[in-house]
């Protein structure tokens, strides 16, 4: 590992990723290299997450093929100084304002969304004119070597490499010295990336879950509501950190709203959802039984058959 960034501090050191030429030629070359493992992407989210194809070009692969474009497109603008006004203190002085890039960016990327959420930090930092390690998530096993696979057979380690393994290899990376971390995660390890970084005085991206909820009143399009209140909860079995996760209702319109929201789940998945292509599954055994534990609180409002296997079915 020590090995592999001081690797990258020596091409760094040489300028070559801060020209525009090189910038958009790697872009494009990660670009290419999503398109020929797209068939291996789509394999391994259906291995760690039962995702259907629908689900990982919309949600995945597009969308960092929507960043990748969107990057080119705006990568000269995004380089080019910005002129500014001097002060009255200095008239006779011009100013202006240019973007460099840092030097070795850290990315760690969570397992809900494993591919889209390691590869888009990626090309924010490859634009940056950055060298990148990248640590994905062992959660999502499979995912995690495609990527590794991907980026190894298209980019020199020098420049971009995939580090796997568990918690001890984040931990070891957190130990050494990078130019930028991006987290993307929960707080409590949030936490201890920041703490790590401190030690270095190291800049941060912290990208955190938190709560969100659904304000729905008496005068809403209670159809459309409830339409996109499922499609937004039940996307990815509920993995989302966006997902809606509690709802505040108006009393009028409670009980219509839950009729509404019944009906599109079965409109979206079927009568029975575990049998439904588009539902996908739980990442692992541990959060599957620490999600069926919520059954035991409250009142439900339909029956749950738990499948240890699969993933939660409603039953109506």
């Amino acid at each position: 590992m020590n090995e592999l960034i001081e690797k990258q501090r020596i091409f760094f050191a040489t300028g070559e990723t801060q020209s525009f030429d090189f910038r958009s030629r790697m872009l494009g070359t990660l670009r290419h290299a999503i398109r020929a493992f797209e068939a291996e992407i789509f394999t391994a989210l259906d291995q760690d997450l039962k995702k259907s194809q629908a689900d990982a070009s919309a949600s995945e692969i597009g969308y960092c093929l929507a960043e990748i474009t969107y990057a080119l497109k705006h990568l000269k603008g995004w380089m080019k100084p910005q002129h500014i006004r001097s002060t009255w203190l200095f008239p006779l002085s011009k100013a202006r304002i240019v973007s460099e890039p840092l030097g070795l960016s850290l990315i760690l990327s969570p397992w809900n969304y494993p591919f889209r959420l390691a590869i888009a930090p990626v090309v924010a930092s490859m634009a940056a004119g950055n060298c990148v390690i990248l640590k994905p998530s062992e959660v999502s096993p499979n995912s995690q070597r495609v990527l590794s696979q991907m980026i190894a057979k298209y980019f020199p380690d020098h420049y971009l490499s995939v580090v796997c393994g568990g918690p001890e290899s984040a931990q070891q990376l957190l130990r050494q010295r990078f130019d930028h971390i991006f987290y993307t995660g929960g707080a409590t390890v949030g936490k201890i990336v920041m703490k790590a970084a401190a030690v270095h005085t190291t800049p941060v991206t912290l990208e955190l879950g938190g709560k969100s909820p659904c304000i729905v009143d008496e005068n809403c399009d209670l159809p459309r509501a409830a339409k996109r209140i499922t499609w937004g909860k039940f996307l990815n079995a509920g993995q989302t950190c966006v997902a809606p996760d509690f709802l505040l209702v108006h009393h009028q319109v409670k009980k219509r709203l839950i009729q509404e929201i019944d009906h599109w789940i079965t409109k979206f998945y079927g009568e029975n959802p575990q049998e439904s292509p588009d539902y996908a599954r739980i990442i692992n055994a541990w959060h599957f039984d620490r999600l069926s534990e919520y059954l035991s609180e409250g009142r439900v409002l339909v029956g749950a058959k738990v499948d240890r296997g699969n993933s939660l079915s409603l039953q109506p």
